[in-house]
């Protein structure tokens, strides 16, 4: 008996459907890093959340962290994903700069925190932490949630000692999200010397 191979053929909805999903995926993270993320001037959620630092854990709090000064809260898709890649060496990277502003950095995913060990390592290079955020709860309460996908949009916040949100910007691609939020802090440092100054000199008796 003789068996007979047959090619098996190109169907258009073995094409459609695959490429439907690929466009709709990326329909949703670009809708998400559009969408307007959490009001300047708003409180920011307090949250408490099992962390890595250079791959060791501990439970981060940002009440704490907010007590030694400004806090930039940094949400981004997933660990070892090219675009997240780049954005903690860029963080990692700027870690001087965001520490002679007396400030600090916090990365969160939905990432498990085993990842997290790893990735704390690798690619943020020790010089930060970074957060998991498993069931999406923080990422949800900062309006950094993405719709159907099981991932935050990339978003960061700068968050001043008091809990008010000072800056917030949505943007897929990483590469400004650095330079802004030390633009932000740096602008915000400003402000504080200047009314620093305004209060020193309203206090002073007139010549």
């Amino acid at each position: 008996m003789k068996y007979f191979y047959r090619r098996p053929r190109w169907s258009w909805m073995g094409i459609f459907v695959p490429l439907l999903g690929v466009l709709s995926f990326a329909g949703v993270v670009a809708w998400s890093s559009a969408r307007a993320a959490l009001p300047i001037g708003s409180t920011a959620p307090m949250f408490v959340a099992q962390a890595s630092l250079a791959g060791k854990e501990f439970s981060f709090r940002l009440a704490d962290a907010l007590r030694k000064g400004p806090v930039v809260v940094y949400f981004y898709p997933a660990a070892f994903t090219r675009g997240c890649t780049i954005e903690a060496h860029d963080f990692a990277e700027a870690m001087d700069s965001y520490h002679q502003l007396g400030a600090s950095v916090i990365g969160v995913s939905m990432d498990d925190i085993a990842t997290l060990d790893r990735f704390s390592v690798s690619e943020c290079h020790g010089k930060f932490p970074v957060a998991s955020d498993p069931g999406g709860k923080i990422a949800q309460s900062y309006d950094s949630r993405m719709p159907v996908v099981h991932y935050a949009s990339r978003t960061s916040y700068v968050i001043a000692p008091d809990g008010r949100i000072i800056f917030a910007y949505s943007a897929l691609s990483p590469d400004e999200h650095v330079r802004r939020t030390l633009d932000a802090i740096r602008g915000w440092r400003a402000e504080q010397a200047g009314a620093t100054k305004a209060a020193i000199q309203g206090t002073q008796p007139a010549p």
